[in-house]
C-alpha cells in the first residue's frame, strides 16, 4: 500500500476525518461477496454489501446487509418509511453514486442518501465494507462509521 495514487476517495475521507480502519485488496475476478469474505477469511456476518434502492417517493436509500443475506425489500420500505422500495438499476448506480457495481461504498457517494445497516452488525467488533473501488475493502467499526456517515440500524433481510 503506501503509495498516494492507491487510495480510494472512502480512504481519503476516513483519513481527513482522522478515523483508524484497516484496509484489504484482493484478486477481482468476479467475486461475490461471500468469496470475497473467504478470500479475506472473515466470517459472513463480518462482511457487508451496499445496496441502492429507490422508493415510491423517488428518494434514494442505502442498505448495507450482510453479503450471505438478501435485502428485505418490505423491511427495508419499512424501516425507510416509503410504501415500497425497488433496487435501482445497475446502469443508474455510477451516474447517481459515482461507483461501479461491486466497488460501492456507503462512503463517498456523490451525494450522501439516508442509510441503513441490518442490525446484525451490532453483533461485530468490526464490520467489512467496499472501500470504493472493486476490490477494496475497509474494517471499521460501527460507532467510527457512524461518524463519517449517518446510519440507520434495521432488521432488514430476508428471514432465513
Amino acid at each position: 500500500m503506501g503509495k498516494k495514487a492507491d487510495k480510494t476517495n472512502v480512504m481519503r475521507i476516513l483519513d481527513q476525518k482522522k478515523i483508524e480502519y484497516n484496509y484489504y485488496s484482493y484478486e477481482t475476478k468476479n467475486l461475490s461477496g461471500v468469496q470475497v469474505a473467504t478470500s479475506l477469511g472473515e466470517d459472513l456476518a463480518k462482511v457487508f454489501k451496499t445496496l441502492v434502492t429507490v422508493g415510491k417517493s423517488k428518494e434514494h436509500y442505502v442498505f448495507m446487509v450482510p453479503v450471505e443475506k438478501e435485502l428485505d425489500l418490505k423491511k427495508a420500505a419499512k424501516a425507510a418509511g416509503e410504501k415500497s422500495l425497488e433496487m435501482i438499476p445497475q446502469k443508474e448506480l455510477l451516474p447517481l453514486t459515482g461507483y461501479v457495481h461491486g466497488g460501492c461504498s456507503p462512503i463517498g457517494m456523490k451525494k450522501q442518501f439516508e442509510t441503513f445497516i441490518d442490525s446484525t452488525a451490532e453483533n461485530c467488533e468490526t464490520i467489512y465494507f467496499s472501500g470504493g473501488r472493486v476490490g477494496h475493502q475497509i474494517q471499521l467499526t460501527l460507532s467510527d462509521l457512524s461518524k463519517v456517515i449517518r446510519i440507520g440500524l434495521a432488521d432488514i433481510t430476508k428471514d432465513s
